[in-house]
């Protein structure tokens, strides 16, 4: 069965000072809007508390996939749900009660993720499958935008998705997609695509979000 490919463009690399428009040049193309949240603590950067989050989740014309880069997220990510998130990513690194937090995600009405970092194996989180939606596989160091992607996170990649089988669960990648690796991403067995500056630094964010699907589409099985 063909995987429905999804694109997320992340507002990291947007014109944060002119947001709105920023999202609407995105919004009628995109499948969601990636939000990342950081604190400054699990990650060295800061991005939005959760007041000016919930303004952006609340204002986004279409749905909004929440990364959650923060130490204090089996507190916090539930009420990214409440709020109206459609999707709600915890880091495994972060959580101290995985399964809890993923079941209060779900309870509070969002997809429940679960994002893995480049050195975290994905085999030490088989035991919680039946309460994730999605696995996010890092292709770079969470912390920050524009990194290069790291090709050897693949193999993750296809053992994540040979983990999943035919379970109905998203396999994402975020860092460093681009043109020049969404199709050995996709290739691997990826679905949703978080890319940031390959789409707010393109001439014309919408087009290159196309681009990126289909050439995503084009070597998915």
């Amino acid at each position: 069965m063909r995987r429905e490919i999804r694109i997320t463009p992340s507002i990291l690399n947007a014109d944060l000072s002119n947001l709105e428009n920023e999202i609407s040049r995105v919004a009628g193309v995109s499948d969601l809007i990636h939000l990342d949240i950081m604190d400054n603590i699990f990650v060295p950067n800061f991005t939005f508390d959760f007041e000016q989050a919930t303004t952006i989740i609340k204002s986004c014309p279409i749905d909004v996939d929440a990364h959650l880069m923060v130490a204090d997220v089996d507190r916090i990510a539930p009420a990214y749900a409440e709020v109206g998130c459609a999707s709600v990513t915890i880091h495994a690194e972060a959580a101290q009660n995985i399964s809890s937090t993923l079941r209060a995600i779900k309870k509070s009405g969002a997809r429940a993720g679960l994002g893995i970092k480049p050195a975290t194996s994905i085999e030490e989180y088989i035991d919680v499958i039946n309460d994730v939606d999605m696995f996010l596989i890092m292709t770079v160091e969470p912390g920050f935008g524009g990194q290069k992607f790291m090709h050897e996170m693949m193999s993750k990649v296809r053992r994540t998705r040979a983990i999943i089988g035919d379970r109905p669960i998203w396999l994402q990648v975020d860092g460093g997609v681009s043109m020049e690796t969404i199709a050995e991403a996709s290739e691997a067995g990826a679905d949703v695509f978080v890319a940031g500056s390959a789409v707010f630094n393109a001439q014309d964010p919408a087009v290159m979000v196309n681009a990126l699907r289909d050439l995503a589409i084009s070597v998915a099985d």
